[in-house]
């Protein structure tokens, strides 16, 4: 049975707003996509600068270093995570898939991995709706092999949905085109974090807040030896760096 494996806007904000104080200690490969999202950004100037999805705010200082004289603007689900920001800007709790913003309003559109959250179809309408022409989007978000090793130890133990689904790159390129955009360029590449055991690997995932899964989670606690088959799954896994954890990371740059 196929299920939504994205949980609801009020589990994804509960999730956040429990994540927000841990967020910045447990995200190191996120500041990593962060920057190659930053490094790979065409020459422009824009006036309106909005960060989709902005968390606590650790793109926010690069931008505006960048482009000292644009306006902007931090959106989030979650007032927590906004509260964590400590960049001076524009701060907005709101839903990338409903922006409250005005047509064409923005000249520059960035979100490092936010969208994975929300129904990427309606994400990009939104965005290309508030984006001047020419505009520019520039996107970071988690393809299907993000959390593979996860999948792997509990494929054995239970058939419940541990990870969302995730689009692929040329699947990502086709609902922006669809959306209106024309692609710049679009990349994917891996990131692999490593943890000491199993129980550090889970704890990293709930820190971000990257637990959270729809219709098709466990809704009840795992048992000791479901938990213990999942382990020695993982271990299975093992490297000389440890455990390992991969992020499959697409990028995308589009101009409406």
């Amino acid at each position: 049975m196929q299920h939504d494996t994205r949980p609801s806007k009020a589990r994804i904000r509960q999730s956040f707003e429990r994540a927000a104080p841990t967020y910045d200690s447990a995200a190191g490969i996120q500041r990593q996509i962060c920057a190659d999202l930053a490094a790979g950004l065409p020459a422009i100037t824009p006036a309106r600068i909005l960060d989709a999805g902005c968390g606590t705010g650790h793109a926010l200082a690069a931008l505006q270093a960048r482009y000292p004289a644009a306006h902007t603007l931090a959106l989030d689900l979650s007032q927590a995570m906004l509260q964590q920001v400590k960049t001076p800007c524009s701060r907005l709790t709101g839903d990338l898939e409903h922006l409250p913003l005005a047509d064409a309003s923005l000249d520059f559109y960035w979100s490092s991995l936010a969208v994975q959250w929300c129904d990427l179809a309606t994400v990009l309408r939104e965005a290309r709706r508030v984006l001047t022409t020419p505009g520019l989007l520039a996107l970071a978000t988690l393809g299907p092999d993000t959390f593979r090793e996860l999948r792997h130890a509990f494929a054995g133990v239970d058939a419940y949905a541990h990870t969302l689904d995730f689009h692929g790159p040329d699947e990502i390129g086709q609902i922006a085109a669809d959306a209106g955009f024309a692609t710049v360029s679009r990349k994917k590449t891996q990131k692999i974090e490593y943890f000491p055991d199993f129980r550090s690997l889970l704890r990293a995932v709930k820190a971000i807040g990257a637990n959270q899964i729809g219709t098709g989670r466990r809704a009840g606690l795992m048992s000791r030896s479901a938990f213990q088959r999942a382990e020695a799954a993982c271990e299975q896994l093992r490297t000389p760096a440890g455990l390992p954890l991969t992020y499959d990371v697409i990028t995308l740059y589009a101009h409406p």
